[in-house]
This record gives structure tokens, C-alpha cells and sequence, in this order.
């Protein structure tokens, strides 16, 4: 099972009780922001928007909340430009790492990802070091309890899903082209499935195993990158063991 699919599953798990709705809420809002404003207003007609709404929505953001955020990135409202920026480096044990960023201010968010790499054994490397490891998904995660696995399969596979991993014990997998992600998430919910999680972002194409200390200090620098104000989502090619990861996740 890739880095993503594990470290996933165990982000929307601790997302569940995560005591930081503020920051999280922020994040969401950049998100939107920067959608509507690459995309346009119309939740229906701009696929990078209506997913961004999804998450907020599963998250009970509050309409008032991304009514503003869609204006303010429509120029409604006023407010700081967010310009994307995207950061490549490598962590500890090779692991290639890649960190979407929504900033206002690139100088200062450059110089604090560096320091974080750093700080962990890590390199912030050039612009496409690492990009060609990854090509983009759509991941959709669903509780085990909430389907049967077969239903699941099926309804997913007509929808245009690629494929869908049962590795983890609590939860069923559904991968998806970029294009094909939204149409499959409409499918589940159509027909009453839960989405415990959802996202397109970028996957391995291969990995490499960690483990013990240098497990410990990948994880620290995932977990620091993606606990930053201006990074919206992490994506690491590490594969560690399922047990360790999760002790390592709940220490």
C-alpha cells in the first residue's frame, strides 16, 4: 500500500477529532478562494470548486463561510491575492516530497518550507526534482460499516473508478482519474454512500520503505509541512509498515 494511501487514511481519521477546526477551516477557504477565481463562481460548472465546497460541507463549514470565500475569489470582495506555489525537496531515507502551497506572500513561505525540511533531514530541492515520481488521482475513502464491499465495487467500477484498495481494515479505497473524480463521488452519493474522505491530489508512482528512526523524522516532517498556515496538501512517496505508521501517527 503507497505512502499516500496509508498516510490518507490515517489524515482523515485524526481529521475527525482534530481540535484545530480554525486552521483547518482556512486551509478549506484558501482552497475555495483560489478555485473560484482560476474557475469561476458556479459551484456546477467548475469541477475544482465543487470539490473544494464538498470538503468544507464535510467539514459543517458554515454557508455564510464559502458564500465569502467564493466572492472574495471572484473579486466580490476584497482581500490578499493567493498566488499557488508548489515545493519539491527530499526527506529523510530519499523520500521524495511534494507541498502544495496557497500564499500571499512567496519570499516568506519559501524560506519557512526550507527550514522545515531542513530541520528534519530533509532538502527543499528544485522545481520538477521530484514531480515525475507523481501523477494525480482522485482518492475517495469510504467506512467499511458504511457499504458492502462488493456493492461498493461495482457502483464505483460503472461510475469510472480505476480501481479500489481493501488493504486498510476500516476503510475501502477508490482511485480515479483527475477527470473521472467528481462523476464516481456523484455516484456514491447518489446512492446514499457515506464519503468519509475525499480529494484529488498527487500519488507515487513508486516508493521507497522507511522505517524505525528515519520513519519517525518522515512522518514529523509530513506532519509539520502539512500543519503549515499556507500549505493546502502533502504528498510523500514513503512506504512504511501499516502497524508502525499508525504508533508512529498516535504517539
Amino acid at each position: 500500500m503507497s505512502g499516500h494511501s496509508k498516510w490518507s487514511s490515517i489524515k482523515h481519521k485524526k481529521a475527525a477529532t482534530d481540535a484545530k477546526r480554525g486552521k483547518l477551516f482556512t486551509k478549506l477557504i484558501k482552497e475555495i478562494t483560489i478555485a473560484a477565481r482560476l474557475g469561476g463562481g458556479d459551484v456546477k460548472a467548475n469541477p475544482r470548486l465543487r470539490t473544494a465546497v464538498a470538503a468544507a460541507k464535510a467539514q459543517s463549514m458554515p454557508n455564510d463561510n464559502i458564500d465569502r470565500a467564493i466572492k472574495k475569489g471572484t473579486g466580490e470582495l476584497g482581500g490578499n491575492q493567493l498566488e499557488t506555489v508548489v515545493y519539491e525537496g527530499y526527506g529523510p531515507g530519499g523520500v521524495a516530497i511534494i507541498a502544495e502551497a496557497l500564499t500571499d506572500n512567496r519570499n516568506r513561505t519559501v524560506a519557512e518550507i526550507r527550514h522545515l525540511f531542513g530541520r528534519h533531514n530533509g532538502n527543499l530541492g528544485e522545481t520538477g526534482c521530484v514531480g515525475w515520481m507523481f501523477k494525480k488521482k482522485g482518492i475517495i475513502t469510504v467506512e467499511r460499516g458504511a457499504v458492502e464491499e462488493e456493492k461498493l465495487f461495482e457502483l464505483a467500477l460503472e461510475a469510472g473508478a480505476e480501481d479500489m484498495s481493501t488493504d486498510d481494515p476500516e476503510t475501502f479505497q477508490i482511485t480515479t482519474t483527475p477527470e473521472n473524480y467528481q462523476s464516481v463521488r456523484d455516484a456514491l452519493e447518489k446512492a446514499g454512500i457515506p464519503i468519509a474522505a475525499g480529494e484529488v491530489a498527487l500519488t507515487p508512482e513508486n516508493t521507497v520503505r522507511v522505517s524505525g528512526h528515519v520513519a519517525e523524522q518522515v512522518i514529523k516532517l509530513v506532519e509539520e509541512l502539512e500543519d503549515h498556515d499556507d500549505i493546502q496538501s502533502v504528498s510523500a512517496n514513503f512506504d512504511i509498515d501499516a502497524d508502525e505508521l499508525a504508533q508512529i501517527s498516535a504517539a
